[in-house]
């Protein structure tokens, strides 16, 4: 596990669109809420795509940019191959770097912009999507079928996040990151993704704290992407048990999302989860200064869980220290 430091990446801005349930949840500031889940397209999966196409161009036009501004997009989604993130990318003249690490891709995305701008790069755009018809469809079933829902299940929310980085100074410094390993404790039960990831996020945290050489109190908050309730009890558990960590400090973006009176069982999932809550409740909120944002991911496929094969997860970490 590699963790790494920067000293000229900065968050300039950020753009998120979400979708009616979503819009009905605890989160009341989004950019842009729909109500219709074609997005005025055909299918969901273009619905996706629109939604990917409308946060990249609101962004360049809140800067004041250009395509020829932006020197790289970084991105990813859940559907198969990223279809959608490239299918967005398609009539950009603007060069793109597709990621995956399912729900943790978002993460991913900003790690590899940090890295490019450390070096000669000066604007990245990192975008991640998730879209709830596409993602059943593709890892569980399609919601037609009213298939029964576990209690351990989540609830992959709809949405688009975007995110503007730059080497010029803002109040947001993406300071340090920590690249995650993947983790397989033996589980294969696809209902129970806050299980299976929730050692992942324990492994990388360790690891982002012994290579910085920081205790856990340093951070106001710990934000993790999508374990849900069942997840985050087994991560403070796992942590105490482990490492000795007792968790106090920590927020789940799973957990946040959705009203206590919305049927999405174990909470959010998906990797637009984290952006949503990071950009639209964290940040805004002046009283976190540091910030360790922990994004976590599932790192399955319907054929191998078909095929009864374990789990792997994996986590990857940023700080981000706010003026």
């Amino acid at each position: 596990m590699a963790s790494l430091k920067y000293n000229n990446c900065y968050i300039k801005d950020s753009y998120s669109i979400v979708g009616p349930m979503e819009k009905m949840g605890q989160i009341k500031n989004y950019d842009l809420t729909i109500d219709d889940y074609y997005f005025g397209e055909k299918t969901f999966e273009k619905a996706e795509v629109k939604m990917q196409r409308k946060a990249i161009d609101e962004i360049l036009l809140r800067n004041n940019l250009t395509q020829s501004n932006i020197d790289l997009v970084v991105g990813g989604d859940l559907f198969n191959q990223i279809a959608v993130t490239s299918n967005a990318l398609e009539n950009y003249n603007i060069s793109f770097l597709g990621t995956y690490s399912a729900c943790a891709t978002f993460v991913e995305s900003l790690i590899i912009s940090a890295n490019m701008i450390n070096k000669s790069i000066k604007k990245v755009i990192a975008v991640t999507s998730a879209h709830n018809l596409t993602a059943e469809k593709q890892f569980r079933y399609p919601v037609e079928y009213g298939s029964p829902k576990h209690k351990s299940n989540t609830f992959t929310a709809t949405g688009c996040v975007t995110c503007l980085l730059t080497n010029e100074k803002s109040k947001i410094k993406l300071e340090s990151a920590t690249i995650g390993q993947v983790v397989n404790m033996g589980i294969k039960d696809v209902n129970n993704m806050g299980a299976v990831m929730a050692p992942a996020a324990a492994s990388s945290i360790m690891k982002h704290l012994q290579e910085t050489k920081r205790d856990i109190n340093y951070y106001d908050v710990i934000l993790t992407g999508d374990l849900g309730s069942v997840g985050t009890e087994i991560l403070k558990e796992y942590l105490n048990i482990n490492y000795k960590i007792k968790l106090k400090n920590h927020i789940d973006a799973g957990m946040q999302i959705y009203s206590d009176n919305q049927d999405v069982n174990a909470g959010s999932s998906g990797p637009v989860s984290l952006p949503l809550v990071l950009f639209n409740k964290i940040l805004k909120n002046k009283k976190y200064k540091k910030i360790l944002v922990v994004g976590t991911g599932s790192l399955h496929t319907p054929t191998f869980v078909n095929q009864k094969n374990t789990i792997g997860a994996i986590a990857h970490v940023v700080s981000l220290e706010v003026e």
